[in-house]
């Protein structure tokens, strides 16, 4: 008894069977989330790097497959380029500076108000008001991009550059230059609440003894209808100072963002999985850094056409608060797509072997996957015409036996990758809808 040898086509059927389970197994580890980002830090020791750095540090502790590889940038425009140039995965970007036209945004970090600060008893009710008059500009990191936007804002009122004059201050300059005219108003871009422009409203009123006001600007929509980079916002009273109130009355003005960006290449599984890294990460991040306080989820129904909302992050954020990682669960199907490939040889071999024919279940077989196959690039009208097809082939094959039960779990496992598959791609395209409406 102990003599005699397995039959061949038992031991072929052992090893397809081992080489389809160590297949599927591979091709899991390997599609799990893991990835080497290059993220671009900002100047160094600026808020951004230091958010930067913070968030790196936090996701790889969380999902130890992604790694992150710091690249310095020395401003926001050299940031924008990187995105552009595939230079990187990952950047904080400023919506006015430049935006990569190849961006898509993960998440806001913080939104920023563009405020013209005058001095209490200001002649200056307009924008237009400000030419042949001096703008002071806080010095900052990132003052040459305020410089910028000044130059922008007056390029929608045909004002020149050069007709408004322009000085770098210090923050302990700007209240003695107003106090002694040598500038007619600040140009302060900060968030509403403690940061740049509160700062230059208390340098003005201890320069003026007074209380200065915000320049309201009555344009400000459509500015940024020329000037997408922009968004409006509207400051309430005593946003930037409690008393005396400053602002006295709500007033509208010009805002950007700062916003996790990464290219359009990148796949919606990552682009998902950093978004959920970092909004489920937020209590943590914000003992690290102040930013952190202002993180929003971008809307996905926002028609700006820079810098739009990445479809991996909309898949999350529709997915509601469960983990990202969740998703993951539809590579099984593509191990099973290769389980059923290797199952269908494995039917033909046993098949041959055993002087029986397969060729019916493995046609089947086939046009499943094809099916499954073209749907992961078809549109609405394509898509309809291959679940008609699906739903008139699995109709054949409720009234049809099957020969035995491995043929029968072969072509269970092609059903279920051809259902999902078009039921993805029907998702795919519904969300692409929403967005172009």
């Amino acid at each position: 008894m102990f003599g005699i040898r397995p039959p061949r086509l038992v031991v072929i059927s052992l090893v397809f069977a081992l080489l389809a389970v160590a297949v599927v197994v591979g091709v899991l580890y390997f599609l799990k989330p893991h990835a080497n980002l290059r993220v671009t830090t900002g100047p160094l020791g600026s808020a951004a790097d230091v958010f930067m750095k913070a968030f790196a540090n936090v996701t790889t502790a969380a999902h130890p497959r992604i790694h992150f590889v710091m690249v310095s940038e020395p401003d926001l425009a050299s940031s924008a380029k990187a995105i552009e140039n595939y230079d990187v995965n990952l950047a904080i970007i400023r919506s006015d500076v430049s935006p990569p036209t190849n961006g898509m945004t993960v998440a806001i970090l913080r939104r920023v108000a563009i405020v013209f600060v005058l001095p209490p008893h200001s002649a200056i009710d307009a924008v237009t008001k400000l030419y042949g008059r001096t703008v002071g500009i806080p010095e900052s990191i990132v003052q040459k991009d305020n410089e910028r936007v000044l130059d922008t804002i007056l390029s929608y009122y045909n004002i020149p550059a050069a007709a408004v004059k322009r000085v770098f201050l210090k923050d302990d300059e700007i209240g003695p230059a107003v106090q002694q005219k040598r500038v007619d108003a600040i140009l302060s871009v900060g968030p509403v609440g403690p940061g740049q422009v509160v700062d230059t409203v208390a340098a003005v009123a201890r320069g003026t003894k007074g209380t200065p006001t915000i320049l309201d600007i009555d344009e400000a929509e459509a500015i940024a209808k020329r000037f997408p980079g922009f968004e409006t916002l509207d400051v309430p009273v005593g946003a930037f100072r409690a008393k005396p109130a400053t602002p006295h009355e709500q007033v509208t003005v010009l805002a950007a963002t700062y916003r996790f960006v990464v290219p359009e290449r990148m796949p919606n599984v990552v682009a998902g999985a950093i978004a959920d890294s970092l909004f489920s990460s937020r209590a943590k991040l914000i003992k690290l850094s102040p930013v952190a306080t202002e993180i929003e989820a971008p809307d996905p129904d926002s028609k700006n056409p820079i810098l739009p909302i990445h479809p991996g992050v909309t898949a999350f954020l529709s997915g509601g608060e469960r983990s990202f990682l969740d998703e993951f669960q539809n590579y099984f199907y593509i191990g099973t797509m290769i389980a059923s490939v290797l199952g269908s040889a494995l039917v033909m071999i046993r098949g041959r072997l055993s002087g029986q024919a397969a060729d019916q279940s493995l046609q089947e077989v086939a046009q499943l996957i094809s099916i499954a196959d073209q749907a992961t690039q078809a549109d609405t009208e394509a898509i309809d015409r291959l679940e008609n097809e699906f739903d008139g082939l699995v109709a054949r094959l409720l009234v049809q036996p099957v020969s035995d039960a491995s043929g029968s779990a072969t072509l269970s496992i092609a059903i279920d990758h051809a259902r999902h598959a078009i039921d993805r791609r029907r998702q795919i395209l519904w969300h692409a809808a929403r967005q172009e409406v």
